[in-house]
């Protein structure tokens, strides 16, 4: 199977969330039959509402930076799926995706064949093999890997962390995980478990609670950034954009200072890991574009805080969003910055209709500055047309959405014409 075919059989499993079966016991029967590849190296897990990426970015930079085997897998990709899977930063190549997604693929059917399986493993979960079987095969010796919903029932947390990173806890994916900020803290506080060594961002008083009951319930210890940094530890000049990384960026540090219980990472490497990270669709800037996800509450409220911080130039924003989210209190929260709009719809079944998002708009935004598609390529080519000569395009909403503008924009840059 080469990788094109084995990128299609894994997108036929269904959207990686609305398809998504929560639940350990699957996960871990497949990775028992791979040979538990997860159990040849150190492990952190990083959980959490908003910054589990950049954490990642962060730690990962911080670890190549001190020579450290490292491999890391987040999600979701923008561009290629190999971006999920990477090895000391780079991405795994399509060959090497190929294969091993292959090797996932026929333990999976034969373990379904064999009645050990309640079900096919999903998309994210086999995603998730794949990575922990890469990086067996790479021979790494840490794992850095992004939670994707929860923590309690998320495939990762079969991974067994002996490190549990935990960044800022808000409402998101409150079908899933709970309607309060004490339910979702309890999902992710679950990646903790007898043993562990854990850092925690400074969080609200109702969610820290959480957080140490659960610690203190299995017997484990939590740092958290608020007691460590204020004793007087720096921070440079980060490699991502945005004050809201500065807490990332400390729980990141906290990790590292927390790894030198296994490996050598002296503070130059932490300073130039922190100073070099990049996390690509999180405050990136490419050309008159800027992208950010900013898919929920808290990630708006950080776009919106750069935005009024950093930028002065004229807005034009690309907007579209999956139909599980506070798609109005986005809006309310970002709308009112810019001057022009074009919404659309992304690539994916959660997506919300272009139509439905008109209802959302400020009632004191014209009508004429509002532009409506469900093609993205429209909604690109609408922007740039519309858009100020001295100003940005803004595309955000969804990483999805942001994922498919820059396919299109390498497209437009790789064609002859």
């Amino acid at each position: 199977m080469d990788f094109s075919h084995s990128v299609e059989y894994l997108l036929s499993l269904g959207n990686e969330v609305s398809a998504m079966k929560l639940g350990l016991e699957n996960i871990r029967t497949l990775l028992a039959e791979l040979g538990n590849p997860h159990n040849k190296y150190l492990k952190v897990q990083v959980a959490g509402t908003n910054g589990k990426g950049s954490v990642c970015a962060f730690l990962d930079s911080i670890c190549n930076r001190a020579g450290i085997r490292t491999g890391t897998y987040t999600s979701p990709h923008l561009i290629s799926i190999t971006e999920r899977v990477r090895i000391n930063g780079v991405d795994i190549t399509e060959d090497e995706f190929a294969q091993i997604a292959n090797v996932v693929r026929e333990t999976s059917e034969t373990l379904l064949s064999q009645n050990r399986l309640e079900y096919r493993p999903t998309f994210f979960e086999q995603m998730t093999a794949i990575a922990l079987l890469a990086f067996a095969e790479a021979k790494v010796e840490l794992a850095i890997l992004e939670t994707g919903l929860g923590g309690r029932l998320d495939a990762t947390t079969a991974a067994n962390a002996e490190i549990a990173a935990i960044t800022r806890i808000d409402l998101d994916h409150q079908v899933y995980l709970g309607d309060t900020i004490e339910k979702i803290a309890a999902e992710k506080a679950a990646i903790i478990h007898a043993g562990s060594k854990v850092v925690v961002c400074a969080q609200s008083q109702v969610a820290m609670k959480v957080i140490c009951g659960w610690c203190e319930a299995v017997g484990a210890e939590a740092r958290t950034t608020s007691g460590f940094f204020g004793q007087g530890f720096g921070l440079p000049k980060l490699g991502l954009l945005g004050g809201h990384q500065v807490e990332n960026a400390q729980v990141a540090m906290l990790a590292a200072f927390t790894l030198r219980d296994h490996f050598q990472i002296s503070d130059d490497a932490v300073v130039e890991g922190l100073e070099t990270a990049r996390h690509p669709g999180r405050l990136e800037y490419e050309g008159r574009y800027l992208f950010d996800g900013a898919h929920n509450i808290g990630g708006a409220k950080a776009l919106a805080a750069y935005l009024a911080q950093s930028e002065r130039r004229p807005i034009t924003i690309v907007f579209g969003a999956m139909r599980d989210k506070e798609i109005g209190e986005i809006a309310s929260i970002l709308f009112p910055l810019a001057e022009k709009f074009v919404l659309t719809e992304p690539e994916n079944l959660r997506a919300l209709s272009c139509e439905s998002l008109l209802k959302y708009m400020p009632l004191n935004i014209s009508r004429l500055n509002v532009f409506v598609t469900d093609r993205v390529e429209n909604a690109v080519t609408i922007a740039e047309t519309v858009a100020s000569s001295d100003g940005i395009i803004l595309v955000t909403g969804s990483l999805y959405l942001v994922g498919d503008v820059r396919k299109i924009l390498l497209t437009h840059v790789s064609s002859p014409n």
